[in-house]
């Protein structure tokens, strides 16, 4: 199937007289006629669902159509996009071990990995993401576990190299984690250049409509655990919380999304409402149509930016003299994303007062739905970085991110030329 009819036919088919659309399975728990059976569902010896924190069936159908649009083997939704990066590194990090991180990542993210999984003895070193692949790869070391990455950063807009990521990392005996919320797989498909583990915050534009909040991590199945053995002990070695198993062994190709599920997800919870996963489902039905119009209004956006004289500058990959036009090019052949983030002139004051005389576009947390939305990273989304944190990761003062939403692209345009106007 290509991946319009994806969005709407995979990961759920009904057999005869069953309900059409997928059901909500909102229960705790199921029900086995014999203790025999149930023991095997906990030795993972056997597929089924005994309890929602482990599996459900309506988390399980919307991860599998994530997995399939992205070309993965199987995937598992979480709470939020931030336990899906948590998930992603913890997976196969523990204390004393080490993984590097490109510096262009959502604030979030940022503060994840520098700040608390370092309390959890897990170090990590952050590297420019258009620094040649000689200086990325001496920023590893002997216990170093994974290389981290956005394939569209948010907020900067840097587009990540991932062919150049995915070799060093290779190079290097570890897998190539991406981070593909902004571009979605509608635009791109980070597998298919050499990811091997890919995660997204659902919330954004695949749920689209800022109902709910998610994450999901999908296995590409293609890294060689077995191979780097040595490096991976928690899915090579025996799993003596499952009497012994083997992760590689016994699930071979999907062993890293089976160990995230049957031992973080048993241990740390993080589980996605199987409402919330209905409802994101729903957005996933519409997202290859969405991701059209936003990529549209967006470009549009960008060229009326470009070139009003109240705009000190614009960063949108889809401007021919964009920084990384050639790099969306190759990775996002049919757009990027709907996210904008320009100047205004004048600096953080005037900013703060252009954002304040918006009256379609709304000041909002969120990034990436139907609605036109802005923020001012600086002061909100990335406001725990100093100022060298915030060159690194691409982020200034006068930073506006501006999200496009699907409404008509004149109507956005007017209210961003009316707030210029009052801005100076």
């Amino acid at each position: 199937m290509r991946i319009d009819t994806k969005c709407i036919q995979s990961g759920y088919t009904p057999k005869n007289g069953e309900a059409r659309i997928l059901p909500i399975y909102q229960s705790t728990t199921f029900k086995y006629e014999s203790t025999e059976q149930m023991g095997r569902l906990f030795d993972l010896e056997e597929d089924g669902y005994f309890y929602t924190r482990l599996a459900n069936p309506t988390n399980d159908a919307v991860a599998a159509k994530i997995a399939d649009l992205e070309g993965g083997v199987a995937g598992m939704l979480t709470s939020s996009g931030q336990s899906a990066c948590f998930y992603s590194i913890f997976n196969i990090c523990e204390a004393g071990d080490h993984f590097v991180c490109s510096t262009s990542i959502y604030g979030g993210t940022y503060n994840l990995f520098s700040v608390t999984m370092k309390k959890l003895g897990i170090d990590v070193t952050f590297v420019d993401p258009d620094a040649p692949a000689e200086e990325i790869a001496a920023a590893f070391r002997p216990n170093t576990k994974a290389l981290f990455g956005e394939t569209i950063a948010n907020p900067a807009l840097v587009v990540l190299d991932i062919e150049k990521f995915a070799k060093v990392a290779h190079d290097h005996g570890v897998p190539l984690i991406v981070d593909n919320t902004f571009a979605t797989p509608i635009n791109c498909r980070p597998i298919e250049w050499g990811a091997d583990i890919v995660v997204h915050s659902t919330t954004k534009y695949m749920d689209g409509h800022a109902t709910s909040v998610g994450g999901a991590i999908v296995d590409s199945g293609n890294f060689d655990w077995e191979a780097h053995a040595d490096k991976f002990p928690g899915l090579t070695t025996p799993d003596e919380s499952y009497h012994g198993v083997v992760y590689t062994e016994r699930f071979g190709k999907a062993a890293y999304i089976t160990k995230a599920t049957a031992t973080l997800m048993r241990d740390l919870g993080s589980i996605p409402s199987p409402h919330n996963s209905f409802l994101l489902n729903l957005g996933l039905e519409t997202l290859a149509l969405r991701m059209r119009k936003h990529c549209e209004n967006a470009q549009k956006v960008a060229e009326f930016l470009s070139k009003n004289d109240k705009v000190s500058w614009v960063s949108f990959s889809g401007l021919e003299g964009d920084k990384y036009h050639d790099l969306a090019k190759k990775y996002m052949p049919n757009g990027s994303c709907g996210v904008i983030s320009f100047g205004v002139k004048g600096g953080r004051e005037s900013a703060v007062k252009f954002m304040d005389s918006l009256k379609l576009a709304a000041i909002v947390t969120h990034v990436a739905d139907a609605r036109t939305s802005v923020l001012h990273p600086a002061s909100h989304t990335h406001r725990q970085m100093n100022d060298e944190e915030l060159k690194a990761a691409g982020v200034t003062p006068d930073l506006i991110r501006f999200s496009v939403g699907i409404e008509d692209a004149d109507d956005i345009i007017e209210d961003i030329e009316n707030a210029l106007r009052a801005a100076q």
